[in-house]
């Protein structure tokens, strides 16, 4: 997923010739059968009665994209890109981008549940911002490290995460096969810091606009109930190891 520099008039000549067939790019069903929106999930969290701080932790390919979708959701207060599912000696781009370390890019959300829940940010994730389907893989990004996997902090995440997948599989709501792995949270590591908010920052460029602007605008297309223009402004986070997560 590197992305080049792109100089002014290569930028005006994508313009011209590419932007129109990105759209086209876009997968507008991310592999579902049907033209709508996933259904909500039929177990789900009630939201809360006062504002709070929960957190979902979700890999599903490149974290530039995956960042960038939930930062246009409502009710999501952050939302740090980084490394999940492996050792922190190993948490750094250049290793993990090997892909043998074990782990996945991911995102860490943090959102208040009484605004928006659990299975209403899965619904986001199996939407749009990740094809469920796809194997070590999201679009041109192959690897183990671009798998998709919810990773759940609690029983009632495991369980909202296992009953929607259950519920999707059964509704033959893919063409194929749901791959996403459904595990016990364990350790997240923000990435570097110059890959955070790294699509809203950089929508221009060639890899962000074919593979990740579409995610955004489906969102907006697809469950504008879900959507928000003025995304949220990423902000680090302390401590920056997040080993323990109760909510």
């Amino acid at each position: 997923m590197q992305t080049p520099r792109i100089s002014t008039t290569l930028r005006a000549w994508f313009v011209l010739l590419v932007m129109p067939a990105v759209a086209a790019c876009a997968p507008a069903t991310n592999g579902t059968t049907t033209q709508n929106a996933l259904p909500a999930p039929t177990v789900d969290a009630p939201l809360a009665s006062h504002s709070g701080n929960a957190t979902a932790v979700l890999a599903g390919g490149c974290f530039w994209g995956v960042q960038w979708v939930f930062e246009h959701v409502p009710g999501v207060t952050n939302v740090t890109s980084g490394y999940s599912g492996g050792a922190a000696a190993t948490a750094t781009y250049e290793q993990v981008s090997e892909g043998d370390t074990g782990h996945a890019e991911t995102v860490r959300i943090a959102y208040d549940p009484s605004k928006v829940s659990y299975g209403q940010l899965l619904r986001v994730y199996f939407s749009v911002a990740t094809d469920p389907t796809e194997l070590n893989r999201q679009g041109p990004d192959t690897g183990s490290q671009y798998r998709s996997v919810i990773f759940y902090a609690n029983s009632a995440q495991e369980k909202i995460a296992k009953d929607y997948v259950a519920q999707l599989g059964a509704s033959h709501a893919f063409a194929a096969p749901i791959v996403t792995q459904v595990v016990p949270f364990k350790a997240f590591y923000p990435a570097e810091d110059y890959h955070q908010d790294y699509a809203r920052l950089h929508p221009d460029a060639l890899y962000i606009a074919i593979n990740d602007a579409p995610k955004v605008a489906a969102l907006q297309r697809e469950l504008p109930a879900l959507y928000r223009a003025q995304p949220v402004i990423w902000h680090a986070e302390h401590p920056t190891t997040i080993m323990v997560d109760v909510h």
